[in-house]
């Protein structure tokens, strides 16, 4: 058997011990990652319909985000991290909503530059095509990043680890000094 084939196993060993380690973490990404596909049609679709009714972006871009992240909200609480422990529908709404409007802060950003600041130099970037990209696409990239990250620590945080007192048992033959030196 030669090196290479030898060491095929191993790594194959590693890699099941490396997904095996981050499972956990692969799975919530996962179904955010489905959630997150199924509003993001949501959102673009309503903001395309919206950009074209009204003509102003920022108003398409704000609605279609509310409406998409309420649908999204819904999906991650009772799905994706539905075996995490429950802090209250009050509480986790508000800071989903938070941490959504900081997403949506992030996306506003890429399109304001895009569509008023360089669409100012190329005025193709004020396109309904310039400004999906920009929004929908860059903007949303960069706000789920974020979103994923915050949800996962703030909004719907893993239960505390347990307390390890009474698994480490004492030293025989320790004494335990009462002067506490």
């Amino acid at each position: 058997m030669s090196g290479a084939d030898a060491s095929r196993p191993a790594a194959a060993t590693a890699l099941r011990a490396l997904f095996a380690r981050f499972e956990h973490l692969i799975r919530e990404l996962g179904r955010f990652g489905v959630v997150g596909a199924a509003t993001f049609g949501v959102d673009v679709g309503i903001f395309i319909a919206l950009r074209q009714l009204t003509g102003n972006p920022t108003l398409a871009k704000t609605v279609s985000v509310i409406i998409a992240a309420t649908a999204a909200f819904i999906g991650n609480r009772y799905w994706t991290w539905r075996h995490r422990p429950r802090a209250g529908l009050r509480r986790e709404y508000t800071l989903y909503f938070v941490f959504n409007a900081i997403g949506l802060g992030i996306s506003l950003f890429c399109l304001l530059i895009s569509h008023y600041w360089l669409g100012g130099y190329w005025p193709v970037l004020r396109s309904t095509l310039a400004d999906t990209i920009s929004s929908s696409v860059i903007g949303m990239a960069l706000g789920t990043a974020f979103r994923f990250w915050a949800y996962r620590r703030f909004v719907f945080p893993a239960a505390p680890p347990e307390p390890l007192s009474g698994l480490v048992e004492p030293v025989r033959g320790a004494v335990a000094d009462p002067a506490g030196d």
